[in-house]
């Protein structure tokens, strides 16, 4: 029997959701495992580095030819190729017998996580109409964001109570679930049946690799060293090349409907600019808690708690009213209230600072956070026509893992310009100058809403739809 179309709708947003707090999750889950993984491998703290951005890399670069291929070869069937993947890759990070080993399975992950996402956030954009989209969105987020406290979290109590391994292996069987699932409930659809650009694909491939190595690499290698220039010059020369290349192809992997959306365009920048100061903020605090407070690993996920409960609480609610009255609103509000979170955290830190004295803060943070979140979304992926959502969904996310790596590369430099980890005294001074960049990237993020159109729905104009078939 075919399920109905609100059954279908509801079947999309739960296994997309889930895989996409899945993949959100593993880019964290690691972060209090890092302990247990240096003193089995004894190995050196970049190498410990490179766990976590391994990930994060491949995951950045392949987001585009990932949209690209679930578009032409059908996005359920390449969501389904990614989870594999991603499980297969999991396995191979919990048998890895070395570091490099680690670090290379680490990457192949990430190449799985690419596939997933975007694909994911494509079949839910596709299952579901235009004017139950912002609130299906807000559903999404606020699922995926559970992944952010849950993270840290999750790690530090499966690292206490087994093994670092079992971060990794938690990942097979609910993968098994999600593939099943996703093969049943979830109805193929393509994007516009383009042919395939080579040299478009390897473009974008290369300036994202460029952008996120240069942005590791900064603090470790020199901001001026040739290695970081030459790798950041050479990933802006790509992105004005690809730029000019889709201006001359007659089917461009980024459609002109997405590039000319000033919903999209909003989105996608405020998403940078959010996720890089979200991201930089977690990392310090997840260390303020530890070193500056004596926090163990889990009980300092426990501490994130009260910032966590409201990025999963307020996403519906606000994407149930993002509908009726836009995106703007959400991404000032949400964006503003983050970033003077950031500043009073800034300004009442100290060594000897009470736990109780952060709650507060935390949650107006989490509350900015869940609120701008859906709003960036609902602008990325409202502002196009169905046909093109696919790469609206790709380009939306690669601005996101871009923003994440740009982030901690410009708060871990301002940590370092203003303290470091001598003492608790230098470790706060450096925490507050950290926060403060935290806040900037926030602010600019909120003044980029200002310009956000007052609705995101595209205008209306010719589409290819592209094929949808029963599941």
């Amino acid at each position: 029997m075919t399920a109905g179309p609100a059954t279908a709708q509801r079947w999309a947003v739960a296994v997309t959701a889930l895989a996409g707090l899945l993949v959100t999750l593993d880019a964290l889950v690691v972060t209090t495992a890092l302990g247990a993984i240096r003193a089995a491998f004894d190995t050196s703290a970049e190498a410990l580095e490179w766990t976590v951005t391994a990930y994060v890399l491949t995951f950045a670069v392949l987001l585009m030819p990932g949209t690209a291929l679930g578009d032409r070869f059908g996005r359920r069937r390449v969501f389904v190729a990614g989870l594999v993947t991603f499980a297969v890759a999991s396995a191979a990070c919990a048998l890895a017998p070395t570091v490099g080993a680690l670090i290379a399975a680490r990457a192949f992950q990430g190449a799985g996580a690419a596939l997933v996402m975007p694909l994911a956030l494509a079949l839910l954009s596709t299952a579901v109409p235009p004017d139950r989209r912002a609130g299906a969105l807000g559903i999404f987020t606020g699922v995926t964001g559970v992944a952010v406290p849950l993270g840290p979290l999750l790690g530090g109590a499966v690292v206490s109570g087994i093994s670092w391994a079992w971060i990794f292996w938690i990942n097979v069987p609910v993968v098994a679930v999600l593939v099943v699932l996703a093969s049943t409930r979830l109805t193929e659809s393509f994007g516009p049946r383009n042919r395939t650009d080579p040299v478009a694909l390897l473009l974008v491939a290369g300036a994202a690799l460029g952008l996120v190595w240069g942005l590791v690499r900064g603090n470790a290698a020199g901001w001026t060293s040739v290695e970081v220039l030459s790798s950041l010059v050479a990933g802006v020369l790509l992105v004005v090349g690809f730029a000019g290349w889709q201006r001359r192809a007659a089917e461009p992997l980024v459609p002109a409907d997405v590039l000319g959306s000033r919903a999209f365009v909003v989105g996608a920048v405020a998403i940078f600019l959010q996720w890089g100061s979200v991201l930089g903020a977690l990392f310090f605090m997840a260390q303020f808690l530890q070193d500056g407070l004596g926090f163990s690993p889990l009980r300092a996920g426990l501490g994130l708690v009260p910032w966590g409960a409201t990025t999963f609480l307020v996403p519906p609610i606000a994407g149930h009213f993002i509908g009726r009255v836009g995106v703007r609103p959400f991404i000032v509000a949400g964006l503003g209230l983050h970033a003077a979170a950031m500043v009073w955290i800034a300004v009442i830190v100290d060594p000897g600072l009470g736990y109780g004295q952060l709650i507060a803060p935390l949650v107006v943070s989490g509350t900015g956070v869940a609120l701008a979140l859906p709003a960036t979304q609902a602008a990325a992926l409202s502002g196009v026509g169905p046909g093109s959502v696919g790469a609206a969904s790709g380009a939306y996310s690669t601005m996101r893992q871009l923003g994440g790596v740009f982030g901690v590369a410009v708060v871990v430099s301002a940590f370092l310009a203003a303290g470091s980890y001598a003492s608790p005294r230098t470790f706060a001074t450096g925490f507050a100058a950290a926060l403060a960049a935290c806040a900037a990237l926030s602010l600019v993020g909120a003044l980029t809403g200002l310009v956000a159109p007052r609705s995101s729905a595209p205008a209306a104009r010719p589409v290819v739809t592209g094929r949808v078939t029963a599941s």
